[in-house]
This record gives structure tokens, sequence and C-alpha cells, in this order.
């Protein structure tokens, strides 16, 4: 997990992103030493592969107050005239990083007030 959130940290954006956490989140995987194909464009989509390589499926009812492990993974839906492929994101020991290093659980306003379905995975 280590190789995986160095990566993650020293390849953030500044500022809010550009919309490419399903790449910097498959290059960080990989940096860790999974094999992960490029060919999963959708950030919505990451959770067959997160059980592919090892990861399950652990329950988060509240993530605010849940107690995140260095290493979980994130998957989120999109919300309504959102960006139409989700989100996804790896927690560093104390920040949820994509592409971009995120204030707290949700990756922006519009997750933020509608809260859409998420899935988080550990390995």
């Amino acid at each position: 997990m280590e190789k995986f959130v160095k990566h993650l940290k020293d390849n953030a954006l500044p500022g809010f992103g550009e919309g490419k956490c399903a790449t910097h989140v498959r290059k960080a995987l990989q940096a860790g030493g999974a094999f992960v194909t490029p060919n999963v464009a959708s950030a919505k989509n990451y959770g067959p592969v997160l059980l592919q390589i090892g990861f399950r499926e652990i329950e988060v009812t509240d993530p605010g107050s849940f107690r995140f492990i260095k290493g979980d993974v994130m998957v989120m839906q999109p919300y309504t005239n959102g960006n139409i492929n989700g989100h996804v994101a790896g927690y560093s020991g104390s920040r949820w990083i994509s592409d971009f290093v995120q204030t707290d659980f949700w990756a922006g306003p519009g997750y933020r007030a509608e809260k859409p379905a998420y899935v988080v995975y550990r390995y």
C-alpha cells in the first residue's frame, strides 16, 4: 500500500483536478504492484477490477465518522448533472486522493450535496 499511496500523493494535481481520477488511481494501483489494464475508463466501474486484484467491499454507513485506513479505495456513482463517470479515490491515511487531494470523502460540492451511492474497498 505504501507505493500506491506514495504515487497518489506524488501525482496529485493542484486544485480540483482534471476529471482523470480513474487514470490516476489505476496508475497508483500499478505503482503498488497490481496488474490493472488501462481499459477501465469510467471510475464508477472500478469495483470489479478492485475485487479481481484482491480488494474486498467493506460496509461504510457514515463516511464522516468511519475510520478509513491507508489504502482504502472508494468508488462513487455519478450525481445528477455531474460527471457521468462517477469518481474513484484512494485513502492516504489522512486524505482522499484521486487526481487531486480532496477536502473530505465527497469529491466536490455536487457529490457532497447529493451523496450518491458508493462502495469502499479494502485490501
